[in-house]
């Protein structure tokens, strides 16, 4: 048996570490949540989220609420992500939902983030709750708050009817985009 090209050798292990990426991103979705169990870690994300200087202003303004408490992203070249969560008006939840996004370039490891969606005028979230999947940059867009350490949240500067939040245990992240990421309701009732 003749030993691998280079070109063979970077075939190999292009298909392994896809699937690879595929097994992780699979893994999440075999454990899926009860809808009490989504409930809890969206209450735990939420009050995280109050923990955000002007956090509060935000979910004053809002009109309906999607949290993903714990998105698993995890990728070597190529990536991908995925988390379960659950839409709230007036603080009850109406609907649960998944989110999911894949990516390409440069990305090694796997890291969990949390994601809240605000949206702040009725005609936005009924054109998400009619949707049969919502998809970031194709059926509408998120205005993505982006600040640096130390700054407040500020509702005075942003219009944007759908606005979105992605943060950790040391509060928002930035750098980082929910673009192409597709959100579809679940059955979990």
């Amino acid at each position: 048996m003749s030993p691998l090209t280079a070109t063979q050798h970077k075939s190999a292990l292009a298909l392994f570490f896809t699937a690879l990426v595929l097994l992780l991103l699979a893994a999440p979705r075999s454990y899926a949540a009860s809808a009490g169990e989504i409930d809890q870690e969206v209450d735990k994300a939420l009050a995280a989220f109050h923990k955000i200087e002007g956090a509060k202003a935000f979910l004053g303004i809002a009109k309906g609420v999607l949290v993903f408490p714990k998105v698993y992203k995890a990728g070597i070249g190529i990536g991908g992500e995925y988390g379960e969560g659950a839409l709230r008006l007036d603080g009850k939840t109406v609907d649960y939902y998944s989110t999911a996004a894949g990516s390409f370039g440069f990305q090694l490891g796997a890291q969990a983030k949390s994601i809240v969606v605000l949206f702040t005028n009725e005609s936005a979230l009924q054109k998400f709750r009619a949707s049969e999947g919502w998809k970031v940059g194709v059926d509408g867009s998120v205005a993505l708050v982006d600040i640096g350490a130390g700054k407040a949240v500020d509702t005075t500067n942003i219009k944007d009817p759908v606005i979105g939040f992605i943060f950790g245990q040391k509060g928002l992240m930035y750098n980082l985009t929910l673009e192409g990421a597709k959100f579809s309701r679940l059955d979990k009732r």
